[in-house]
């Protein structure tokens, strides 16, 4: 422990408050939260601690601390800083990842729809659901059944949803309000489970279309009795409150853990997550920080809950008095599922976990020590990418803590450069990446990969130098057979890397990410001018049309299999369909004897 911070133990007040581990560069590496500043700040410099703790002891050179007036203001203020700061050893414990919600839309004309995006101000949400698959399928079930606007915007007239009975037709026939509220019901209804009637309705008209021998129509009425079937199957009616529960669990094995969420809507139990994750401190504290992060992207439900035998006096007051700890009864037997599952989960997947950390946060700590560089939190990489001289672009990805951000993924056009001219490429988008990072005060990289060997390197050095910025730069060397070999370093050394390393495994995903990232945006230019100038030849196919069919369908191969009804609701001619379908099917023939 050095001079300053035995200092500064001795002045810290025994009051509540977070306090930020730093490390010799003055970054942020740690937050946490503590009842007690002076006792929990102070036992992280005594006594024995586990390797974890340890390794995050040995970063720490100063500390900062803000008191608050209660354990919950710390508690929130942790959070935001966790969020702000991104500390190596905080490791954000949920991901980007949110769950599909089917949505009523609160409008004049709504629409039924998949979103990711619910608050507690949304009114007519169901879900969640375990992916977006599951959803869009039980979205077109209810569009099938209950006639809402299908457009997302109003065409002149009624199109063929209006004439096969799934949709009221307001872009012509006014629907009063009513009629609206009253299908929203019926929806609600359907979503929580009540499907008997549709059914038995279905069933009579099958019946009487077979009897008629229509046998295609009585198909379509056995399609969606099997479809509502499929929807409703697994959700076996545990309670009949009706209420939303989310029944949680954990089971921890040394500094791991795995949490177990079942989640339980209108009475039914529609699927469970698991997750695992390192941890630091007590396991209250642990499962109080991952549920406020998972819910700060999921809506609240009326009832979580918690095994019993566990501290939780913070947790009603961070969730609105919604957790329960209940003692009997099928609610404890909800938690031993989930319990069972979280033991199931840690068992089967804490090897990969470790292999993973191994693979980012690990491998970080070599790549600093290689280049001796005090900590590598955030990475951006870029690669460019051309056919043949043609469509020049260029791409960047960012890796935070060793996995990829894709929210911060960036896309370039190339435009002061008209050749294959590597130098002058990369040149051209560091200077507009890190000339925006400047003007719009963005998160500088603490290091920054180029795809390439030393000219691309110092391209993009030289460009730094310009704008003022000193952040390391590295190459990555390719051998004849276009594999990884070696890292270019600052100093224009060549160190090889060893492949069976967890270094080299991290450079070879960043490598392969911006690769991928940079080649799909260029073939999306490239594919979306062929399919532009294909369309554009096409009799009875306006700029208007072109446009509609490239952002619905992205290319050819989709339009041409785009069912006729898709397009008549499109408000496309039928001469139109007809040369598009034939056009495009000529066009097919041509490719394949291209091909030969």
């Amino acid at each position: 422990m050095n001079k300053k911070i035995q200092e500064k133990l001795n002045t810290l007040p025994s009051k509540p408050g977070t306090y930020q581990m730093l490390d010799n560069n003055n970054r942020i590496i740690y937050v946490g939260k503590a009842k007690n500043l002076k006792k929990r700040v102070s036992s992280y410099f005594v006594g024995a601690h586990d390797d974890k703790t340890t390794r995050l002891i040995r970063e720490i050179e100063d500390f900062s601390y803000v008191i608050t007036k209660t354990e919950k203001e710390a508690f929130l203020l942790e959070l935001s800083q966790i969020k702000k700061y991104m500390p190596k050893y905080n490791i954000q414990l949920t991901d980007n990842k949110t769950y599909p919600y089917i949505e009523i839309t609160d409008e004049k004309h709504p629409i039924i729809r998949v979103t990711r995006n619910v608050n507690k101000n949304k009114k007519n949400v169901f879900g969640p659901y375990p992916n977006a698959t599951y959803a869009n399928e039980v979205v077109r079930l209810l569009d099938s059944i209950f006639p809402f606007r299908k457009c997302s915007t109003f065409p002149k007239k009624v199109c063929l949803y209006y004439h096969i009975n799934q949709c009221l037709g307001p872009c012509e026939y006014p629907v009063d309000k009513k009629t609206y509220q009253n299908l929203v019901k019926q929806v609600r209804s359907f979503l929580h489970g009540n499907t008997k009637t549709f059914i038995n309705e279905y069933r009579n008209k099958m019946q009487k279309y077979s009897n008629k021998l229509e046998f295609e129509k009585a198909k379509e009425y056995r399609d969606l009795i099997t479809a509502i079937e499929k929807t409703t199957e697994k959700q076996q009616v545990i309670f009949n409150d009706n209420k939303d529960r989310d029944i949680i669990n954990f089971v921890s094995y040394d500094n791991y853990i795995s949490i177990n969420i079942l989640f339980m809507r209108q009475g039914r139990v529609l699927f469970s997550k698991s997750k695992i994750f390192a941890y630091y401190g007590n396991k209250e504290e642990i499962l109080l920080t991952y549920l406020a992060q998972f819910y700060e992207k999921q809506p609240l439900p009326n009832e979580i809950l918690l095994p019993k035998g566990y501290d939780y006096d913070l947790f009603p007051v961070v969730f609105n008095n919604i957790i329960h700890v209940p003692q009997r009864g099928k609610k404890i037997h909800l938690l031993d599922i989930a319990y069972e599952n979280a033991k199931a989960h840690l068992n089967n997947n804490l090897q990969a976990y470790l292999n993973k950390e191994n693979k980012t946060i690990h491998a970080l700590k070599e790549l600093e020590d290689l280049l001796k560089l005090n900590t590598i939190t955030r990475i951006d990489a870029f690669d460019n990418s051309n056919i043949s001289g043609q469509n020049l672009v260029s791409a960047m990805v960012v890796f935070i803590n060793g996995l990829p951000d894709k929210n911060e993924y960036r896309k370039y056009r190339i435009k002061t450069v008209n050749t294959n001219d590597d130098y002058h490429l990369m040149k051209e988008v560091i200077y507009r990446r890190y000339f925006s990072v400047l003007r719009d005060d963005l998160e500088k990289p603490d290091l920054i990969i180029v795809d390439g060997g030393l000219a691309q390197q110092r391209a993009a050095k030289a460009v730094l130098n310009e704008l003022n910025l000193d952040i390391s730069v590295i190459g990555l060397k390719k051998n004849k057979r276009h594999k990884t070999e070696a890292i270019i370093t600052d100093s224009e050394a060549e160190i090889k890397l060893d492949k069976r390393s967890n270094l080299y495994s991290l450079l070879y995903k960043i490598q392969e990410e911006v690769h991928r990232f940079a080649i799909s945006y260029q073939r999306n230019i490239a594919g979306k001018q062929i399919y532009a100038s294909i369309l554009d030849t096409i009799p009875k196919v306006g700029k208007v049309t072109k446009n509609k069919l490239l952002k619905k369908y992205k290319n050819l191969e989709n339009i041409k299999n785009a069912p006729k009804k898709e397009l008549q609701a499109m408000s496309i001619s039928e001469k139109a369909i007809d040369n598009i379908y034939l056009a495009l099917s000529n066009y097919n023939l041509t490719k394949k004897d291209d091909n030969k």
